[in-house]
């Protein structure tokens, strides 16, 4: 005979049922909640932003850092060995030309101008002294010279007359002899004087030659200390403002030391860097757009560093505005070097949704519909996409990313 089921199991029976009925609900409910996001098709109007086709130039570029620096900035240099007596300006203040900066201890130098000065006088002195004694020299061989032609001419005479006497018989022929040699050896005494007053022209010429380029020489040493006597008084040449002094008074410093850095606050240039990478693509004379907080401006690339330092290269940008007013000294800028260009090409402002490939697809607005389209991307920088096909000019682009409505061919933008 059948027992009746006792009403505690009975009940925990439909307790599980309604369970395992209300868990597979909740699982339907989920799984249409999330068809119901992947078949969504429509996107809030003020979640995307847009832009309008264009023609116009595209400009391919390399992103670079820059820092803004003085286009003109001068060492002012210690031209003597002196110590630093007294400092007369700080760094920041705006100076004039002529005015002084730094005052440094010249005794040293004055002493060795004094040095200088005493050896070209005695130099000077020597050289006087060599003509004189030179001259005197000439002088005497000159009167000897003189006297030797006398000599001759009585030699001359006396053989004329030994060879008359020889004729009547008053002398004989080794009389005549005797009188040739004689008149002979004095001949060639002449000659050998003669030669030697030559020589003591010429050495007298060269020995006060020498002389006198030596204290040329000694004079020109003595210009260029008293140049750098007056020089040792650190004075601005021309109006700027004063970046760097040597502070340390009584500090000894060399000749050709740094003393103080002078700048040009109202103009500057543009001091760029780059990986080395890029190397290849970075050129004397490109184009560059620096941007400078909100403001852009254009330059060119005048000169390229020939060593790479940690894997950057750098280069200087002279701009066309070098006095613009949102320059500022030691101010970090955006550098983009422009390799290519496009007049006359259909551009799009660049927005999150150009990732960079040649091909992909974006999203085109048109009556409320966002349209899913492919398109062929060219140049880019950090204005504009070139597009080289997809898009017409004119056509509103939806500039925002919708990578997540990438499966949609169409999205209904609410207003």
């Amino acid at each position: 005979m059948d027992r009746a089921i006792a009403p505690e199991i009975v009940s925990r029976k439909r307790s599980r049922h309604l369970l395992i009925a209300g868990a597979a609900a909740l699982g339907l409910i989920a799984t249409l909640l999330g068809f119901s996001g992947l078949l969504k098709t429509s996107v809030e109007a003020a979640r995307i932003r847009t832009a309008t086709a264009g023609v116009g130039g595209v400009e391919n570029t390399l992103a670079a850092t820059g820092q803004v620096v003085p286009a003109f900035e001068q060492n002012l240099i210690s031209p003597i060995h002196a110590s630093v007596r007294r400092v007369l300006l700080t760094p920041g203040t705006r100076v004039q030309a002529g005015q002084p900066i730094v005052e440094l201890d010249k005794s040293l130098t004055l002493l060795e101008y004094g040095r200088l000065k005493d050896q070209l006088a005695l130099k000077r002195n020597y050289i006087e002294q060599l003509r004189m004694k030179l001259g005197k020299s000439l002088f005497d061989a000159e009167i000897s010279d003189q006297i030797k032609s006398l000599n001759i001419s009585g030699l001359r005479a006396e053989l004329e007359d030994t060879r008359r006497l020889q004729r009547v018989g008053g002398s004989t022929l080794e009389d005549v002899t005797r009188a040739e040699n004689a008149l002979r050896v004095a001949e060639l005494e002449k000659k050998q004087l003669e030669n030697d007053l030559s020589y003591n022209r010429r050495s007298m010429k060269a020995s006060l030659l020498e002389s006198t380029l030596q204290a040329q020489i000694e004079a020109r040493n003595l210009e260029e200390m008293e140049h750098k006597i007056a020089a040792a008084d650190i004075r601005a040449d021309r109006p700027g403002v004063l970046t760097w002094v040597n502070e340390n008074v009584g500090s000894a410093v060399t000749e050709g030391e740094v003393l103080a850095k002078l700048a040009d606050l109202g103009s500057f240039r543009v001091e760029g860097a780059l990986s080395d990478a890029y190397a290849d693509g970075v050129k004397e004379g490109q184009s560059v757009i620096v941007k400078v907080n909100d403001t852009t401006l254009r330059g060119l690339i005048t000169r390229i560093k020939p060593t790479v330092k940690d894997g950057v290269v750098s280069f200087l940008v002279q701009l066309d505005n070098p006095s613009h007013a949102s320059l500022k000294p030691s101010m970090k800028v955006d550098v983009f070097v422009v390799t290519r260009q496009a007049a006359r090409a259909v551009r799009v402002a660049n927005g999150p949704a150009f990732k960079g490939r040649r091909k992909q697809f974006v999203f085109v607005l048109q009556d409320g519909v966002a349209r899913r389209r492919q398109v062929e991307t060219g140049l880019s920088n950090f204005d504009y996409v070139e597009v080289k096909s997809g898009i017409r000019p004119g056509e509103k682009v939806v500039l925002t990313d919708l990578s997540e409505y990438q499966h949609l061919e169409e999205i209904t933008i609410n207003p």
